[in-house]
């Protein structure tokens, strides 16, 4: 009796001595957790936006407005039926914009790659081994012992590493941040498309006016080749007016095969752009045109939410320094946990029973020396981030720059429109003049009729470029400011 009472106090302290072990150890464990996260932290930054200076970025531009015509869908800015129709069979199937859906669709996959490492890995291993053993190599008589041996095995081992240090979390948003650079790649892809299916469509259209201009010029030309020849034979000029007037109707005769050759050359560009084979360009006509008016560009600020380059670029950024934070967990103790468990037996009718095995294992690895591997990838990783930086500051100050060219080139094209309007009547006028004169009068020579129409000519084939940069800055604008995506 006093026996049984002396085990049951033995007991009885024995289980109070492990009850406060426990207490200790799970203590002990949650401030070793608390210090581990705490390490974590200094270990990884979390990512914040680089401060970047948005202001003054608009040369003479000083608004407080914040409507931008870059909130406006592309088919309000173009209302043309066969340029809208255009833009559309570009989207749907231009080659460059469907390459850059498949780079998201790999970004996608390395985004769940990363998720993925931060779960348990699991495998599973079904074998069957024999082996033999030499007579020769083992201290025992013959045919007391069997050499050869059979084993069935079959287990599923699993591994999992502790983020302790947040590197597989950085890692995660670091491929997140590459998806979302890999999305506004596209979104940038798209807004460079609208603008080039634009900017050559108008070009199409400026060159077709062009044409139009010089087969106008060369009838004309002809039929004053007539009259110089008919002024000829009733000696009011001579053989070297007749020559002369040759001559200019040859100038603008030569400048055809160019014309044509340039209007086919846009024409298989747009083809390409629209992922068609060359071919005729349904169009209309430049003199339908009428450039949009309400330029609106925003603040500067704005440009981080609507140009997609500009995103991407803050989002390289961004992946980069993950990657940093990353290569800095390296330097750290890494916690790895291990297990696996099956069957094993060296007979199959055994096989599922008492052949139960199993093993866990749990290791810190600490680098000591890694061959510099270590100090060389946090050294690149830095670098690279500060090149992201250098390469989203420099973005932001090119889309500046884009809006400001594009802004004052449909000013200045404005102003040049209005000018050569009235240069073209007068230069009109000339040329009506001066072949009249030259009917009636000897007191005027040919160089005078031919000075004029060339140069009403030229006149109105800069009208026609006057026009297309109109056209074009208002499309390099709204792609300046971030309009095509949205």
């Amino acid at each position: 009796m006093e026996n049984r009472q002396n085990w049951n106090l033995l007991r009885q302290t024995l289980l109070n001595i492990n009850f406060k072990h426990m207490n200790f150890r799970y203590k002990h464990s949650f401030l070793i957790g608390f210090a581990l996260i705490s390490l974590s932290a200094c270990v990884t930054k979390q990512y914040q936006r680089p401060a970047v200076k948005s202001e003054n970025l608009y040369r003479d531009v000083n608004t407080t407005d914040s409507t931008t015509i870059a909130d406006l869908p592309w088919k309000t800015l173009f209302n043309d039926p066969a340029l809208q129709s255009l833009i559309e069979q570009g989207i749907n199937g231009n080659l460059d914009l469907k390459q850059a859906i498949e780079r998201i669709k790999i970004a996608e996959a390395t985004l769940q790659q990363s998720k993925a490492a931060l779960l348990p890995s699991l495998q599973g291993d079904l074998s069957v081994t024999d082996a033999k053993q030499s007579a020769s190599a083992v201290n025992f008589p013959a045919g007391t012992i069997n050499l050869e041996t059979q084993t069935y095995k079959a287990q599923l081992s699993t591994s999992w590493e502790a983020d302790i240090w947040g590197k597989l979390s950085s890692a995660k948003r670091s491929a997140y941040a590459s998806l979302l650079q890999s999305d506004a790649a596209k979104r940038a892809v798209q807004t460079q498309l609208i603008a080039n299916i634009a900017n050559a469509y108008y070009n199409l259209l400026a060159l077709d006016k062009q044409l139009t201009i010089t087969e106008q010029t060369i009838a004309s030309r002809t039929k004053g080749v007539e009259t110089i020849k008919a002024l000829k034979e009733g000696a009011i000029v001579n053989g070297a007016a007749v020559v002369q007037s040759e001559a200019n109707l040859y100038a603008a005769q030569v400048s055809l095969p160019d014309l044509k050759r340039s209007i086919r050359e846009t024409e298989n560009t747009l083809s390409i752009l629209i992922a068609g084979v060359p071919g005729n360009i349904n169009r209309s006509t430049l003199d339908n045109q009428t450039p949009y008016k309400n330029l609106q560009t925003g603040v500067p600020a704005q440009l981080l939410q609507n140009r997609p380059d500009v995103q991407a670029a803050e989002l390289a950024f961004r992946a980069s320094f993950e990657n940093t934070n990353v290569a800095k967990t390296y330097f750290y103790p890494s916690l790895t946990l291990t297990a696996s468990g099956g069957l094993s037996s060296l007979q199959l009718k055994d096989f599922f029973s008492q052949s139960i095995f199993y093993n866990l294992v749990g290791g810190l690895t600490q680098p000591i020396f890694a061959k510099g591997q270590n100090k060389a990838r946090l050294k690149t990783a830095e670098a690279q981030q500060q090149i992201a930086l250098y390469a989203f500051q420099q973005t932001l100050l090119t889309s500046g720059q884009e809006v400001s060219n594009a802004l004052y080139a449909y000013q200045t094209a404005t102003q040049k429109e209005a000018i050569r309007a009235k240069q073209i009547a007068s230069l009109t006028k000339a040329v009506d003049f001066t072949q009249e004169l030259l009917r009636y009068t000897s007191t005027t020579n040919y160089t005078d009729v031919l000075t004029s129409e060339q140069s009403l000519l030229a006149a109105q084939l800069s009208g026609v470029n006057d026009k297309l940069q109109q056209l074009q800055a208002v499309v390099n604008l709204y792609r300046a400011l971030g309009g095509g995506w949205k």
